[in-house]
């Protein structure tokens, strides 16, 4: 296959890293190859440690690889962690002619852009959410209308430089290019989320390992983001504790027989959990452990509940929320959503896709295939690299502003 055939997906994630490749074919994409890897370089959806981050991406690819029987290059990495931050803009700017052109709607995009940012700060992804030419609003795509006046609504998603360069060159010493990065919820909206779900207004909460991700939609527009830094990792933590068991069993308990309700769990069942220091492993009653679980979960879908509130725009989720991430599989996690958010709920699983559809069938593989259809809509659109890490040079960078504003001109 070629190599302008493939697209990557890695999703860089606190407990794994996963590729996916797919194939674009004339009816979307096909997953040809998937390879995945324990995650130890990363904290909290953080680079913490870039040599043990190049091995496990390094693992990840070489399945990916001997799966799709290809050699990877270039790919789509995604970004969270609670450094992420996201807000609304506006702009505004005067039509040259009369009718809108591509030239007026990056102006007024780069106008909305033009707001304060501290330096260590970078704009990883402005979404258009609606334009307005004159006083018609609800715009979706304003080229070639007529009109002397277009505004644009824009979200704005900022994450740290550094851990946005260290994502780079964490790829780049695994002999990679980075296409992109991307926001993993909105990498995983595109891969769990319907077109009628974005339009009447739904909530996506991505529970992962170490950072739980929101990204609200509305009017088939992004509204509002946000990561709140807890997940699954804090739970196995819990569990290590409470049940007095090495992490890795905490882990592997909690996949297994993990329920966020106790009140679904019969008191008489029971469930092997291992001792540390090579003691006996012990029986005790699941309900324990769902007792432990229960009252993590409830802290975190209460605190995603409540920056759903402070976004302003709980009341506009018709379609309620879709839950997915690795940590959405724990039994009763549906239940329990439903009774904090008030809200219907559903557990999101990748759509879309063809190939080897069968074996990223789990909300685990949200993101990863979200950056794979991210690249997929990308492929061929040539535009300024907009991971590009911001320049130490101003002069430079200003220089080449003027350089396009005398273009612009002429």
């Amino acid at each position: 296959m070629g190599k302008s055939d493939l697209i990557v997906g890695l999703d860089i994630g606190t407990t794994k890293i996963c590729a996916v490749v797919g194939e674009l074919t004339p009816d979307g994409v096909d997953v040809v190859g998937v390879g995945t890897s324990p995650s130890t370089g990363l904290r909290k959806g953080v680079v913490v440690n870039i040599e043990q981050t190049v091995q496990s991406i390094k693992k990840a690819l070489e399945e990916a690889e001997l799966m799709a029987g290809c050699q990877i290059r270039s790919v789509y990495a995604g970004i969270a962690g609670s450094h992420i931050m996201g807000f609304n803009s506006h702009g505004v700017i005067a039509v040259k002619g009369g009718e809108v052109t591509q030239k007026d709607v990056d102006r007024v995009i780069d106008a909305a852009k033009a707001v304060a940012i501290p330096l260590d700060r970078e704009v990883i992804h402005t979404l258009p959410q609606e334009f307005i030419v004159d006083d018609q609003k609800g715009i979706a795509d304003p080229l070639g209308m007529a009109g002397v006046r277009l505004e644009v609504k824009v979200h704005i998603v900022t994450g740290a430089v550094t851990s946005a360069q260290n994502i780079v060159r964490s790829c780049h010493r695994s002999g990679l290019d980075v296409a992109d990065i991307v926001l993993e919820s909105l990498a995983s909206s595109k891969a769990v989320l319907t077109e009628e779900e974005r339009e009447i207004g739904v909530a996506l909460v991505d529970i992962g390992g170490g950072t739980t991700d929101l990204a609200i939609f509305n009017n088939n527009s992004i509204k509002h983001t946000s990561v709140l830094a807890l997940g699954g990792n804090n739970l196995t933590n819990d569990i290590a504790y409470g049940l007095r068991t090495p992490m890795q069993s905490a882990e592997a308990v909690k996949r297994a027989h993990g329920c966020a309700m106790a009140d679904l769990i019969k008191s008489d069942e029971l469930i092997d959990v291992p001792s540390v220091g090579g003691r006996e492993s012990r029986k005790l009653t699941r309900r324990v452990l769902a007792e432990i679980c229960e009252p993590r979960i409830e802290e975190i879908l209460a605190l995603i509940d409540q920056e759903l509130v402070r976004s302003g725009f709980k009341t506009q989720i018709a379609a309620g929320v879709v839950l997915t991430g690795g940590t959405a599989l724990i039994e009763g996690m549906q239940d329990l959503a439903e009774q904090i958010f008030d809200l219907p709920v559903r557990i999101g699983y990748p759509r879309h896709m063809g190939g080897l559809h069968d074996v990223i069938n789990s909300p685990k593989y949200a993101t990863a295939v979200g950056l794979l259809l991210y690249g997929a809509e990308k492929e061929g659109v040539v535009e300024e690299q907009r991971f590009r890490i911001r320049d130490d040079n101003v002069f430079n960078r200003i220089l080449g502003r003027m350089r396009k504003w005398f273009t612009d001109i002429a």
